[in-house]
């Protein structure tokens, strides 16, 4: 059987057509887009060209877009540039308990430059409490971060609501959208966001690359200070080959994001069927409607995930038990225990997620041997051990 790759939320294979675009920008348009011979205006031009096709896609301007080296720096900027930038004015701080560490660590860095930082609770499918949002929102509140889908479980936001209510308390609304871009509409006007970050890897395209929306008339102190490239927003060259890769792979999802988006949906809702019909003892994280398109989250009782991913990687599966950058943590998903599962249960959550080289075959496949590997360890761990209908 070949490898099946199902961690397309940790990272997407480099598209053909991308790496393509990217080539002439290695060699022979090598130039500094900061210079101003013939090299660096040919790398200027490409540059503004990404600029235009990255903005287009969000529905902004293009000067409101400042590339960066991924999703975690564009989330960086945003949270610590924009308190930064604003330190003195308002001090406090919310962003929902199931946000990427990334959200989460920048808004705690900023607490002993004196921010309060308060976590929004979830309902059991993961979407952020809006009565205890209300309840938390005031006019001492500078920013909101919530991101919108989650990376782990899938569930999606309702960041046009957050949006809005941030709008009426004049407080800024920041939006990951990270794990959203590549297969659902994101459009920074319907949103009604400040700041919104993106990431070129998460939709193939090469790795550390990413961008950060930002509304005219919002300003963000910058974390890389040097020369004054993306408008004074972040210094340095910027690695233009990456970000000519980032709009070709922006262009291609879009041409591709209504279809691929809907049978990816029924691949997903076909993966939950069988899992939670063929496996004892199997549970949905998330809302069973209401996530991602390619994402599926599963708990299986008994079965540990660290144990279950070994089993599935010699098995030829690429899985994962969350965010990618967590792999290998002893401690349990923090997103898991938001939405109510004690320790032992977030213990065995698996993340699969679909992408464009999935089909029908590799779905049976990968239940297959799942269902196959999940008995296995369950029989090591208790022998005697009773099957049961899946729930």
């Amino acid at each position: 059987m070949k490898p099946l790759y199902l961690d397309h939320a940790a990272t997407t294979p480099l598209d053909p057509q991308v790496r393509e675009a990217m080539m002439p920008f290695l060699d022979p348009t090598y130039g500094n887009p900061s210079s101003l011979h013939r090299w660096g205006r040919e790398a200027r031009l490409a540059l503004d060209a990404a600029r235009e096709t990255t903005a287009a896609a969000l529905n902004c301007d293009p000067a409101e877009i400042c590339f960066t080296s991924g999703g975690t720096e564009s989330c960086n900027l945003a949270i610590m540039g924009a308190a930064l930038e604003a330190r003195g004015k308002r001090t406090r701080l919310l962003v929902s308990c199931i946000e990427h560490h990334c959200v989460l660590h920048a808004a705690e860095w900023l607490e002993p430059s004196g921010f309060l930082v308060e976590t929004l609770p979830v309902d059991a499918e993961g979407v952020v409490d809006l009565d205890a949002f209300r309840g938390a929102l005031n006019e001492e509140v500078l920013l909101v971060s919530v991101m919108h889908g989650n990376n782990e479980i899938g569930s999606l936001q309702p960041v046009e609501t957050i949006a809005a209510l941030c709008r009426e308390h004049g407080a800024l609304f920041h939006t990951d959208a990270v794990q959203t871009f590549s297969s659902l509409p994101v459009d920074v006007e319907q949103i009604g966001c400040d700041l919104l970050s993106i990431s070129a890897h998460k939709l193939y395209g090469p790795k550390a690359v990413g961008a950060l929306y930002t509304r005219a008339g919002v300003k963000i102190k910058p974390l890389m200070v040097g020369g004054g490239q993306e408008r004074d927003r972040r210094a340095g060259t910027e690695n233009v080959a990456g970000i000519v890769g980032f709009a070709k792979a922006i262009q291609v999802a879009m041409d591709q994001r209504e279809n691929e988006s809907q049978r990816l949906r029924e691949l997903r809702d076909d993966l939950i069927d069988q899992v939670l019909s063929q496996i004892p003892d199997s549970r949905l994280n998330g809302s069973r409607e209401n996530r991602l398109p390619n994402n599926a989250h599963f708990c299986f009782e008994d079965a540990p995930a660290d144990s279950l991913l070994i089993a599935l990687d010699r098995a030829g599966i690429a899985a994962s038990s969350g965010a990618a950058c967590s792999a290998g943590s002893l401690e349990p998903s923090h997103v898991l225990l938001a939405i109510g599962l004690s320790e032992g249960q977030a213990q065995t959550g698996i993340r699969l997620t679909l992408g464009r080289s999935s089909d029908q075959a590799c779905l049976q496949s990968a239940v297959e041997i799942l269902r196959e590997q999940v008995a296995r360890i369950r029989a090591t761990r208790s022998p005697a051990r009773p099957t049961t209908a899946g729930s």
